[in-house]
C-alpha cells in the first residue's frame, strides 16, 4: 500500500508541437472517479470522469512534467512523466487510504456513486463494524451509526424498534437489496432476526422521503445489502455470549461462496443458528430477556449471460421461537404471565439488469415475502392465543439514461420508473376481540434528475406520484438535494428538502400487545384518521483531510421535520375485559429538529476512530393525553434529547487488533402504567443517562499449508453493567416499562475459520 508507481508510457509518434497526456487513474482494482490531475508547470488541472479517465492537452512535446494525482480518501502522489511528440498514454495507481470514504453506494440515487460524490448523504454500516463490536445481528449493529438508536420496548417478548432522528420505527423505510419488501409486521422482531453473516453492508440515508423507494421514509431509509459471491471462499464461526455471567446466547454461522472461472456466475449460501436462554433481572421469576431459538438459511446468486445482462436472485427463510414471562417449561397458556411467538418467514427477490450502452440501462425486479406467526399473550391462563398471516409482493421497473455535456454541463443521469407494493395482514386474538384485517395497495411513478452541473456542483431533483388504496386521491412527493464541493473536493456541502406521508393504516406498534394495568393494552385506529404529511429539511458540511500518514474528517448535519396531522396514541379507557384501550389519532402538528456531529480519523492504519453524537428535540403542537390519570404532555415519549456512539480500533489491519466501543443514551420521558406491586397509578418518569462500554480482542492465526485463517476473539459488552434497576415485578407488571440498554454486562468468546 505504500508503493506508488507509474505503470507504463506508450509514446506515439507524430509531428505536432502540442503534446497530450491521457490515461486512467485506479486504486489497483477500480477507477477513481473525480480525481484531481494537476500539472503546476503548465498551469493545468483536470478531473477524471466516471471511468477514471483524464485528458490534458496544450503541453510541450518532449518535456518532463510532474503530475500530481489526488482524491479524498486516497494517497496523494506525484509522478514524473515525459510527453512524446503527440499523445502519451498513462496509467496511475493511487491506493485507498480509507475505504469508508471511497466505497460506492446505491441507496441515495439507485445508481452506483462514490460515497463522497453522492448528492444524498449516505452512511455505511460495514461487516467490519459487526466484527469490532461483537454484534451478531442487524439490530445489535445499527446503534453504531449516526442518528440511529435501537430501543427495546417490551421486557416480556423483547420487541425492539429503530429510531432515526428522533422518530419511531414506523417512520423509517427498511429495504432488502433496495426493495421495500420488509413488512410492518417483520419490523417488530425482524431487525434482531437478520444475522450479521447474511449482510454485506447496510446503507443508511437519514431524513426525507425518497423519490425512488416510497414516501413513507420520513425519518430515513435503511437498505440491507445481502452478500453476493465474488470469489471461492468459506467461513464457519461460533460466538458464545454469557448474559450477566448466567444465561447463554450461542450463535453459529456458516457461509460458502462459489464463483466460476469466467466470473459470470456465482452463488453464496448462508446458515445461522441462535439459541438464547431466558434471563430474569430482578429475581421475581419473570423474564426481562426472553428465550430465543432460531434458525435461518439463505442464498444469493448471480448470472451474467452476456456482457450486458445480469440476473440476481436471493432468498432466505427464518424460523424463530421466542418466549418470555414465567413457567417457561409449561405451555404458554398455563403460565401466570407469558408471551410466546413462533415465526416462519420466507423472503425472496429476483432482479434483471440490461445495459444498452455506457449511457443507458434498464432494471426490473420482483420481490415477495410471506410470514406466518402463532402467538400467545396472556395473564392467569387467559386464552390469549392468536394467529397472524402476512404477505407482500413488490415489483417495479427503472430506466437510467446519462446525457453527457447537456447544455454545457458535465452530465445528467435521468431516471424514470414505477413500482407496485401490495401487502396483506391478518392478525387476530379472539379472546381480546382484537383483529387487524388489512390489505394495502401502493403504486409509485417516479422521475429523477441527477445532474452534475459542474465538477463541483450536483443537483438531484425528482418527484413521485403516489397512490394508496387508503387515500382518496394521489399524493405527489418531491425531493431536491444539492451537493457543492470545495477545497479540491475535501469539503462537501449538502442541502436537501423532501416531502412524504404515512397512510392511515396499522403499523408495527399496533401489532404489539403489551401488558399494562393488570391486563393488556390494545391499539385501535380512529376511523376518521387522516394521512400524516411531512416536510423535511436538512443541511450538512462534510470535511475530510488526508496526508501521507493520517486521514481525519468530520460531518455536521442539521435536520428539521414537520409532521402535519401528526399521529399520536391517546388513552381512551378500558374495554369490557378491563384491557387498556389506546387510540391512534391526529394531533395537530409535530416538529422534530436537531443536529448530528460525526468525527472520524485513521493514523497510519494503526489507530482508527469513529464517533457521532446527536442532539435533538421532538414535540407536538398540542399535548397528548397518553394517560387518563395525569396531565397531557407535548414532548415525544421514549425519545432522548441526546445520544451517540464511538468505536476506537488499534491495529485494525494486523493479525492482532483490539477495539473499544461505547453507546450513550441520554434521559427520556418514560410512561409507567400502574397495576404492578408498589405502582398504584400511572406516572411519567425521566430515565437516567446510560453509558454502555464494550471491548473486544481479536487474533488471526494463518494456516498457510491449507490457505486458511483461524480467528479467536474475546470481549465484554456493557462492561459497566449500565442496566435498568427498577423493573416491575409479578404478573401484573407494565411490560412496556423498559428503557436503557438491551442487555446487562455480557461476556463473549468466538472462533472463526475461513479460507
Amino acid at each position: 500500500m505504500k508503493k506508488f508507481f507509474l505503470l507504463y508510457f506508450l509514446p506515439l509518434s507524430g509531428m505536432a508541437q502540442e503534446a497530450v497526456f491521457k490515461g486512467i487513474v485506479t486504486d489497483g482494482h477500480q477507477p477513481v472517479i473525480n480525481a484531481t490531475i494537476r500539472i503546476d508547470k503548465a498551469g493545468k488541472q483536470v478531473y477524471t470522469d466516471e471511468k477514471g479517465r483524464f485528458f490534458i492537452n496544450g503541453l510541450q512535446a518532449a518535456t518532463s512534467y510532474q503530475v500530481q494525482v489526488s482524491s479524498v480518501g486516497y494517497e496523494k502522489k506525484t509522478f514524473n512523466a515525459v510527453t512524446s511528440a503527440d499523445t502519451t498514454n498513462l496509467r496511475f495507481v493511487i491506493p485507498s487510504r480509507w475505504s469508508a470514504l471511497n466505497e460506492y453506494v446505491v441507496t441515495g440515487t439507485r445508481t452506483s456513486r462514490r460515497k463522497i460524490e453522492n448528492p444524498v448523504a449516505v452512511n455505511v454500516l460495514e461487516g467490519k463494524t459487526f466484527q469490532l463490536t461483537g454484534a451478531s445481528n442487524l439490530g445489535q449493529g445499527l446503534c453504531y451509526q449516526p442518528g440511529l438508536r435501537m430501543e427495546t420496548d417490551c421486557q416480556t417478548c423483547g420487541f425492539s424498534q429503530l429510531r432515526m432522528n428522533g422518530l419511531a420505527g414506523g417512520y423509517s423505510q427498511l429495504l432488502i437489496n433496495s426493495k421495500p419488501v420488509f413488512s410492518s409486521l417483520n419490523s417488530l422482531y425482524g431487525l434482531e432476526q437478520i444475522p450479521a453473516n447474511l449482510i454485506d453492508r447496510v446503507e443508511i440515508v437519514r431524513g426525507g422521503g425518497s423519490v425512488l423507494y416510497g414516501a413513507s421514509a420520513i425519518a430515513g431509509t435503511v437498505n440491507i445489502i445481502t452478500k453476493e459471491p465474488s470469489s471461492n471462499s468459506y467461513q464457519v464461526s461460533e460466538q458464545l455470549n454469557l448474559v450477566n455471567g448466567e444465561a447463554t446466547d450461542n450463535v453459529v454461522n456458516a457461509n460458502l461462496n462459489m464463483v466460476n472461472e469466467k466470473q459470470n456466475a456465482g452463488i453464496s449460501l448462508m446458515l445461522n443458528r441462535r439459541d438464547r436462554q431466558a434471563w430474569d433481572a430482578n429475581g421475581d421469576g419473570y423474564t426481562e430477556i426472553p428465550r430465543i431459538k432460531g434458525q435461518s438459511a439463505g442464498l444469493a446468486a448471480f448470472l451474467k449471460p452476456t456482457a450486458n445482462d445480469k440476473i440476481n436472485i436471493s432468498a432466505w427463510t427464518i424460523h424463530e421461537y421466542r418466549r418470555g414471562g414465567n413457567k417457561l417449561d409449561v405451555p404458554a397458556d398455563q403460565a401466570d404471565q407469558s408471551e410466546e411467538r413462533t415465526h416462519d418467514i420466507v423472503i425472496a427477490d429476483a432482479q434483471y439488469q440490461h445495459r444498452f450502452s455506457d449511457q443507458s440501462n434498464l432494471m426490473t425486479y420482483l420481490a415477495w415475502q410471506n410470514t406466518r406467526r402463532r402467538h400467545y399473550t396472556g395473564i392467569d391462563h387467559t386464552d390469549g392465543w392468536g394467529n397472524t398471516r402476512n404477505h407482500s409482493i413488490n415489483g417495479g421497473l427503472q430506466y437510467n439514461y446519462t446525457a453527457k455535456g447537456l447544455l454545457g454541463t458535465v452530465q445528467n443521469t435521468l431516471t424514470g420508473g414505477f413500482e407496485v407494493l401490495n401487502e396483506y395482514t391478518y392478525d387476530a386474538i379472539p379472546a381480546y376481540s382484537y383483529l387487524i384485517d388489512q390489505n394495502t395497495l401502493q403504486t409509485g411513478f417516479f422521475v429523477q434528475s441527477d445532474w452534475d452541473l459542474t465538477r463541483n456542483m450536483t443537483v438531484l431533483a425528482g418527484a413521485r406520484l403516489n397512490t394508496h388504496n387508503f387515500l382518496p386521491q394521489p399524493i405527489v412527493t418531491p425531493r431536491v438535494s444539492l451537493l457543492y464541493k470545495l477545497l479540491d473536493n475535501q469539503l462537501q456541502v449538502r442541502a436537501s428538502y423532501a416531502s412524504g406521508f404515512k397512510a392511515p393504516q396499522a403499523f408495527e406498534a399496533d401489532m404489539h400487545i403489551a401488558f399494562a394495568g393488570g391486563g393488556v393494552s390494545l391499539i385501535r385506529i380512529d376511523p376518521n384518521l387522516k394521512a400524516e404529511r411531512s416536510n423535511s429539511f436538512s443541511g450538512s458540511i462534510d470535511y475530510n483531510h488526508a496526508t501521507e500518514h493520517y486521514i481525519w474528517g468530520f460531518t455536521l448535519d442539521a435536520f428539521y421535520t414537520r409532521l402535519n396531522n401528526a399521529f399520536a396514541l391517546q388513552e381512551t379507557g378500558t374495554d369490557g375485559n378491563g384491557n387498556m384501550m389506546l387510540l391512534r389519532i391526529n394531533n395537530g402538528y409535530a416538529t422534530v429538529q436537531g443536529m448530528t456531529a460525526e468525527f472520524r480519523a485513521n493514523y497510519d492504519e494503526q489507530v482508527q476512530l469513529e464517533a457521532a453524537y446527536t442532539i435533538q428535540q421532538s414535540v407536538y403542537s398540542q399535548p397528548v393525553q397518553w394517560s387518563a390519570e395525569i396531565a397531557p404532555e407535548k414532548r415525544f415519549l421514549r425519545t432522548p434529547q441526546h445520544y451517540g456512539y464511538f468505536i476506537v480500533t488499534a491495529l485494525p489491519e494486523n493479525a492482532f487488533n483490539a477495539s473499544v466501543s461505547g453507546v450513550v443514551t441520554g434521559p427520556m420521558l418514560v410512561p409507567h402504567y400502574g397495576g404492578a406491586p408498589g405502582v398504584p397509578n400511572d406516572v411519567l418518569l425521566t430515565s437516567p443517562t446510560f453509558f454502555e462500554l464494550g471491548t473486544k480482542l481479536n487474533y488471526t492465526l494463518p494456516v498457510k499449508r491449507f490457505g486458511q485463517k483461524i480467528e479467536f476473539s474475546i470481549g465484554v459488552q456493557n462492561i459497566l453493567n449500565a442496566y435498568q434497576k427498577d423493573f416491575d415485578t409479578g404478573p401484573y407488571r407494565d411490560s412496556n416499562y423498559i428503557y436503557g440498554p438491551a442487555r446487562p454486562r455480557t461476556y463473549f468468546a468466538g472462533i472463526k475459520i475461513s479460507g
